[in-house]
């Protein structure tokens, strides 16, 4: 006896995807809560701030740096310089050093002392919030890039989407950057 030709039959997925999507932001929106309320009550002795302060900076080299190696790809697939598909990869090969790097960044910040009621901490905590939102977001539209089969219609408002991304995650990431040098000025 033989298997059946034809196509495979499609599954259905046990959860929605803008279920998965919603939790997702939900669960970034509650750790970042946590992280802020954590940050205003806890104190971290002198060594340990150090050590927090050496994390914090590698945390950033390691996010920041995926971060702009995606978008630097990106920016020349848009000039027609590189194939999509080399971008994708890249995206999904530096997924998770680009979350772990962002916890990483969070989780050693907790221990920095932040100033929440300082107009500048409170801005770069936005910030924070912001450009992991972004993630998320950036996350949905991958699969839709991949499928580049689209009329060209659709095409545009992609691109303009994903070009969108990536100025709020530069903005992000980079405001967050400076405002974090300023406060260590103090």
């Amino acid at each position: 006896m033989t298997a059946p030709v034809g196509p495979a039959p499609v599954s259905t997925p046990l959860v929605a995807r803008s279920v998965l999507i919603s939790a997702a932001a939900t669960g970034v929106c509650a750790v970042w809560a946590a992280a802020v309320w954590a940050a205003v009550h806890l104190r971290a002795d002198p060594l340990l701030h150090d050590v927090a302060l050496f994390v914090h900076l590698a945390c950033l080299i390691v996010g920041f740096g995926a971060v702009l190696t995606v978008d630097w790809l990106g920016l020349l697939w848009l000039l027609g310089k590189r194939p999509l598909p080399d971008v994708l990869r890249t995206a999904d090969a530096v997924h998770t050093p680009i979350w772990l790097g962002l916890a990483g960044l969070v989780g050693s910040g907790v221990l920095l002392h932040p100033d929440p009621g300082a107009p500048l901490t409170r801005i770069k905590l936005g910030l924070v919030l912001l450009v992991a939102l972004n993630g998320i977001h950036a996350h949905t539209l991958q699969p839709r890039l991949g499928a580049q089969c689209s009329p060209q219609g659709s095409r545009r408002a992609l691109v303009a989407r994903c070009a969108a991304g990536v100025l709020v995650s530069q903005l992000g990431w980079w405001g967050a950057t400076v405002i974090g040098f300023l406060n260590s000025r103090r």
